[in-house]
C-alpha cells in the first residue's frame, strides 16, 4: 500500500515537473526571435555596402565600354549620394506613417532591382545614351541604401537587447566586412571569369538583398517609439543636444571618408603601387580596422564608457591624419592611413547610441537626420581634402593635414554633449 501511494506522488510530481517544462517551451516559443532581426539587419549593411562600393570598381569599365566620359563617372557617386540625402529627408517625414516594415522591406527590393538594372538596363539604351541607364541603376539603388541606413539603426535599437550600444557598434560592423567581401569578392571574380563578365557579378550581389526582402518580411519589427509619441522635426530643431549631435555625425562621416575616398590614391601617390594593390592596401585594409574597431567595441564595450572611447577614438583619429599628412616616409603615412579606420569605426554608431540615450523620444525622425547629417559631412569631407590637394599642386597629403580639423572638432563637441542634460 505505501508503495502505491508513492508511485502516485510520483506521478503527481513528474506530471508537474512535465506540466512546468511544457509552458516554459510555450513560452519560449511564444517569445519574437530577435536575433534573426538582428540577422535580417546586419544583412541589410551588407546589402548597403555593396550598393555603395560595387559600382565604384567598375568605373574604368563603363569609361570603356559605354564611351562614358571621366566627368559623367564622377557624377555617379555623387548622385549615389545625393539620393541618400533626400531619402534620408523622405524618411524624417513620412516612414512612420508608412511603417517600419513595409519601408525595410521595400528597401531590399530597391537595392536588389537597381543591382539588377546595372546589369541590363544601360545595353537597352543606344550606346550614347547607356549612362542613363547606368545612372537610372544608381538612383535605385542609392534609394534602397539610403532606406537601410535610416531604418536598421532604430528597428534594433528598439529591439530589448541588454547592451544597446554593444549591440549597435558590432551592427555597424558589418557594413565593414560587407565593403571587405565585396571589394575582394569582386576582384577576385574579375580575375577569374574576366571583368567582361561583369553582369553576371552584379547578378549574384542582388540575390542578398532578395534573399533579406524574406528576412524583413518574417522577423519580428518593434516601434522605437509609441505612436504619436516621437518627437517631430520642428521639436527636434528645438532642441539646442540635437544640433550638438548633427555636428557629431557630420564630423563622424567627415573624419571617416575623407581618409577612406582618398585612401587609394594616396597610397597610389605616395608609394607608387598598381591600382589594384592601391585598392587592397587602402580602402579594404582600412574597412578591416574600422570593423575590428566596431567588434572590439561590441564585445567588450561594457567596460569602456562610450563617450570616453569616442574622445579616445577622436584623439587617435587626430594622431593618424597627421602620420598620414606630415610623415615622409611613406610606410609610416600608410600606417597612419590604416590605423585611422580603427579610429573613426565607433565614431558613427556611438553618435546615434549616446544621442538616443540623450533624446530617447527622437524616434524615426531623429535617426533620419543624423543619418542625412552623416552623409552630407560624407560629402564635405573628402571634397574639402580634394579642394585643398588641388590649390596646394596636387598634394594629397597636405590635403588630408586640413582633414585633421575633423576629429578635433568632433572631441571638442563631445566634450559640450557630456556636460549637456539629458531631455525627458
Amino acid at each position: 500500500m505505501q508503495l502505491y501511494f508513492k508511485i502516485r506522488l510520483y506521478n503527481k510530481i513528474m506530471n508537474k515537473e512535465n506540466t512546468r517544462n511544457l509552458q516554459k517551451k510555450c513560452l519560449k516559443q511564444q517569445q519574437p526571435d530577435y536575433k534573426k532581426t538582428l540577422r535580417a539587419c546586419y544583412l541589410g549593411f551588407i546589402t548597403q555596402a555593396i550598393c555603395a562600393n560595387f559600382a565604384p570598381l567598375l568605373f574604368l569599365t563603363f569609361h570603356k565600354n559605354y564611351q562614358i566620359p571621366l566627368g559623367f563617372i564622377a557624377l555617379i557617386p555623387v548622385t549615389f549620394f545625393f539620393t541618400q540625402l533626400v531619402v534620408d529627408i523622405f524618411c524624417a517625414k513620412f516612414v512612420d506613417r508608412i511603417g517600419y516594415r513595409a519601408s525595410i522591406v521595400a528597401s531590399e527590393a530597391f537595392s536588389a532591382l537597381g543591382l539588377l538594372c546595372l546589369a541590363f538596363l544601360p545595353d537597352f539604351f543606344p550606346p550614347e545614351k547607356a549612362f542613363t541607364g547606368v545612372m537610372i541603376s544608381v538612383i535605385l539603388y542609392a534609394i534602397g541604401s539610403g532606406l537601410i541606413e535610416v531604418l536598421c539603426s532604430p528597428i534594433v535599437e528598439a529591439c530589448p537587447f541588454e547592451n544597446k550600444e554593444k549591440t549597435m557598434s558590432l551592427l555597424h560592423s558589418f557594413y565593414c566586412w560587407g565593403w571587405l567581401g565585396v571589394t575582394l569578392i569582386s576582384t577576385a571574380l574579375f580575375t577569374l571569369i574576366g571583368i567582361r563578365n561583369w553582369r553576371i557579378i552584379a547578378c549574384m550581389w542582388a540575390l542578398i538583398p532578395i534573399y533579406n526582402i524574406y528576412n524583413f518580411a518574417t522577423c519580428p519589427i518593434e516601434k522605437l517609439v509609441d505612436d504619436g509619441k516621437g518627437m517631430k522635426i520642428l521639436e527636434l530643431f528645438k532642441t539646442p543636444i540635437f544640433y550638438v549631435a548633427v555636428i557629431l555625425m557630420m564630423c563622424s562621416g567627415a573624419s571617416e571618408l575623407s581618409m577612406a575616398q582618398w585612401a587609394s590614391a594616396f597610397v597610389e601617390s605616395g608609394l607608387g603601387f598598381s591600382k589594384t594593390v592601391c585598392d587592397l592596401a587602402g580602402p579594404c585594409l582600412f574597412a578591416v580596422t574600422m570593423g575590428i574597431s566596431r567588434v572590439f567595441y561590441g564585445k567588450f564595450g561594457e567596460k569602456v564608457e562610450l563617450s570616453k572611447f569616442m574622445i579616445g577614438s577622436g584623439v587617435l583619429c587626430l594622431f593618424c591624419y597627421i602620420l598620414a599628412s606630415l610623415f615622409k616616409n611613406p610606410i609610416i603615412a600608410l600606417i597612419g592611413c590604416i590605423m585611422c579606420g580603427f579610429s573613426v569605426g565607433i565614431m558613427w554608431p556611438g553618435t546615434l547610441s549616446i544621442t538616443s540615450k540623450k533624446l530617447p523620444a527622437g524616434g524615426t525622425a531623429m535617426f533620419a537626420l543624423l543619418a542625412m547629417a552623416g552623409d552630407l559631412g560624407g560629402s564635405i569631407g573628402p571634397g574639402t581634402v580634394g579642394m585643398i590637394s588641388q590649390k596646394t599642386g596636387d598634394n594629397i597629403q597636405a590635403g588630408l593635414f586640413f582633414g585633421g580639423i575633423f576629429p578635433v572638432i568632433l572631441i571638442i563637441f563631445l566634450v559640450i554633449f557630456n556636460m549637456m542634460k539629458e531631455k525627458k
